[in-house]
């Protein structure tokens, strides 16, 4: 699929100061790395941020092919690790200073997803600097990675936390198509395709423009530390993908069952087909078109008798669903970023061979914080707002023992047994400063105590 085939507007955004990940579609294939850093020294601090400024990429010609780019994210912490002053600490948003890990309650990170059982070093307060690499070949990833790598020497103060390599063909580790489904963002430049509905206020997205409420959001001070910068949450997912195929084939007596109850999981085949366009059988040719993957709504399946309520597209983006629980469903949007790390298992294998493999949720926007928590305490674990009581999204959240998956029909088929796919391993609040902020932290002039 041409991820880059839109047509133009004039932009009115400040494209050359808006950091490229917040407009940058993800290549296809891909290759990466997420590292994250540790400050412990401020000066130094200020030197790293110094030396990445120019490798940091902007979202200027957002809508051409790039072999490569840079995005750099900080934390709370990174931000008092830097010296920042109180004045504009407090100026950020409560939850991004809280951290995730000091969210967990409103996120239902409970049991296994507890931050208490976290790989290091989410949640440990360490985690400043957030560095991602993005890159459609590995040659131009590893030349990425090596001029990175090389504005760490001579910075010993600066400490390396965790190093993860991302990649995959446009599949992610259970098999579906994904990172396709995006909100337009007015005054970027891009032209709406069928299907994506008419373009979300630039300030849902990035700080310091008019949001759906015709006012910009609440952004940090001062201005140049604030403006066209915006929100990151970053989940790290591990996937029982082998728990899933034991899933299916336990729910499926033939390949075509076994297929379909994945798409009626999910919202869509595995070749990014909907099931709103293609609820009996798969359409491949359907996931390859940009003009058709997105172009429908569920206005006329109420009961979700093509596309189930409880699916997680659904719940994710329930679109024009006539909601019991009422929200605008415009300012519960975000960019997705997610990237995929590890083999994918064949449909076959029943068994897991104990590899990491997973997903790494990535979300941008001006309320990416407050909606990634809205997410997950309303539309992941609960199924009120579309009238299911307590069932929860099957392919994220937390099952619980009597877990089970609502198939409508006459009558509805209740798949029971439904476990926990996916595992939270840690996470963190981040944000994604601006070009100017950048050089805003970095100033070791005295323009911070």
């Amino acid at each position: 699929m041409d991820l880059f085939r839109r047509l133009r507007r004039p932009p009115t955004l400040d494209l050359d100061d808006i950091q490229a990940a917040v407009l940058r579609a993800r290549p296809e294939p891909y290759f990466g790395t997420h590292a994250l850093l540790e400050i412990t020294d401020q000066d130094a601090g200020r030197e790293l941020l110094h030396r990445l400024a120019s490798r940091v990429s902007s979202a200027a010609h957002w809508d051409e092919p790039r072999p490569s780019w840079l995005a750099l994210a900080i934390s709370y912490q990174g931000l008092v690790a830097l010296g920042v002053p109180e004045a504009s600490l407090t100026s950020f948003a409560a939850n991004f200073r809280a951290g995730m890990a000091g969210r967990a309650d409103r996120l239902r990170d409970t049991g296994v997803n507890a931050p208490d059982k976290w790989e290091q070093p989410f949640g440990s307060k360490r985690v400043h600097v957030a560095v991602s690499v993005y890159a459609d070949n590995e040659r131009d990833w590893r030349a990425e990675m090596a001029g990175y790598e090389q504005q760490l020497h001579g910075l010993p103060a600066v400490r390396l936390l965790s190093h993860q390599d991302f990649g995959a063909t446009g599949w992610n580790v259970f098999g579906y198509r994904d990172g396709f489904s995006q909100p337009v963002v007015e005054g970027s430049g891009a032209e709406p395709l069928p299907g994506d509905g008419r373009p979300i206020k630039a300030g849902e997205f990035v700080l310091g423009y008019p949001s759906e409420t015709g006012h910009p959001l609440p952004m940090p001070a001062p201005d140049d530390l604030g403006r066209n910068g915006t929100y990151v949450v970053f989940r790290k997912y591990h996937s029982h993908v082998a728990a899933f195929n034991r899933y299916l084939h336990d729910n499926g007596r033939t390949e075509d069952e076994r297929e379909l109850l994945a798409a009626k999981l999910v919202g869509r085949w595995r070749s990014g087909a909907p099931l709103a366009l293609a609820p009996e059988r798969d359409d491949p040719k359907l996931g390859e078109d940009p003009d058709r993957i997105n172009d429908f709504g569920y206005a006329d399946d109420p009961r979700g008798l093509k596309t189930p309520l409880g699916s997680h597209i659904r719940r994710m983006n329930p679109r024009d669903t006539k909601l019991e629980v009422l929200t605008d469903v415009n300012i519960r949007r975000i960019v997705r970023r997610s990237t995929s790390y590890g083999d994918a298992l064949p449909t076959s294998v029943l068994k897991d061979d104990g590899r990491p493999r997973g997903l790494d949720f990535i979300a941008l926007g001006a309320r990416a914080i407050d909606n990634v928590e809205f997410l997950q305490s309303e539309w992941v674990n609960s199924g009120n707002f579309v009238g299911l009581g307590k069932e929860k999204d099957p392919m994220i959240s937390l099952q619980d023992s009597s877990a089970y998956f609502t198939v409508p029909g006459t009558p509805p088929r209740r798949v029971h047994g439904i476990q926990s796919f996916n595992t939270l391993l840690g996470g963190e609040y981040f944000f994604m400063p601006s070009l100017t902020a950048i050089t805003w932290l970095a100033d070791p002039g005295g323009r911070h105590p």
